[in-house]
């Protein structure tokens, strides 16, 4: 039996496409449960991760320009050069406190409500120029790499932690794969939307603009 999916839903409605995508990807609350199960092996090595994220994109040319950017809310000194930029500024410590906030909020939520769903959302969203005037647009393809390197790092402890049994391993590393699925599903509504509307992009060289907190920017 063929089951009929609304486009124009799953196009618009935040929660109808999650259910959707949820289908499609057989994630159910077992695997929600396995995300919860994984916090307290994840949770003291997310500064570890954070850093080793953000070292990640410090490796790349393409990447690290993004970091001259002055985050909105932030009134310390922004580097004007990317020689000037190090890991351990004042502002990169916040990337990493976001970064940490979002990796802490995905092993603990147990509701995924709609408020859950738009942060999700809101996260992809202001890394386009879709979030309003004070939004950058990272170009996609470090989204990508960075959501792909970012999975490899969990799924890497997962497979090293002697604590947790080989079934639940398993079922850790499958719920992993398909939360990253989804948000990057999350990410890109909002660039399809952004070329859709060919809305003109800021170049990561304007030092002076100011952008909202997000993990590459």
């Amino acid at each position: 039996m063929t089951e009929h999916v609304d486009i124009n839903r799953v196009n618009n409605d935040l929660r109808y496409r999650f259910e959707y995508l949820s289908k499609f990807l057989n994630f159910t609350s077992d695997d929600i449960a396995m995300l919860n199960t994984f916090a307290p092996v994840a949770f003291p090595l997310i500064p570890v991760i954070s850093d080793t994220v953000y070292r990640k994109l410090f490796s790349f040319d393409l990447t690290k320009k993004y970091f001259i950017l002055r985050n909105e809310g932030f009134e310390g000194f922004i580097p004007q050069k990317q020689c000037e930029i190090t890991l351990n500024s004042a502002q990169m410590e916040l990337r990493k406190d976001m970064l940490s906030v979002y990796l802490k909020r995905i092993f603990t939520q147990c509701d995924w409500n709609d408020t859950f769903l738009q942060y999700l959302s809101q996260i992809g969203k202001m890394h386009t120029d879709q979030a309003g005037s004070a939004s950058i647009n990272v170009d996609y393809i470090h989204i990508n790499g960075l959501l792909g390197y970012l999975e490899n790092l969990l799924i890497d402890i997962v497979c090293n932690t002697d604590s947790i049994d080989e079934k639940t391993k398993y079922g850790i590393i499958m719920s992993v794969n398909k939360f990253f699925w989804i948000q990057n599903d999350f990410f890109t509504i909002h660039y399809l939307r952004s070329a859709k509307d060919n809305t003109i992009s800021v170049k990561p060289t304007e030092t002076k603009k100011t952008t909202k907190c997000c993990w590459i920017s």
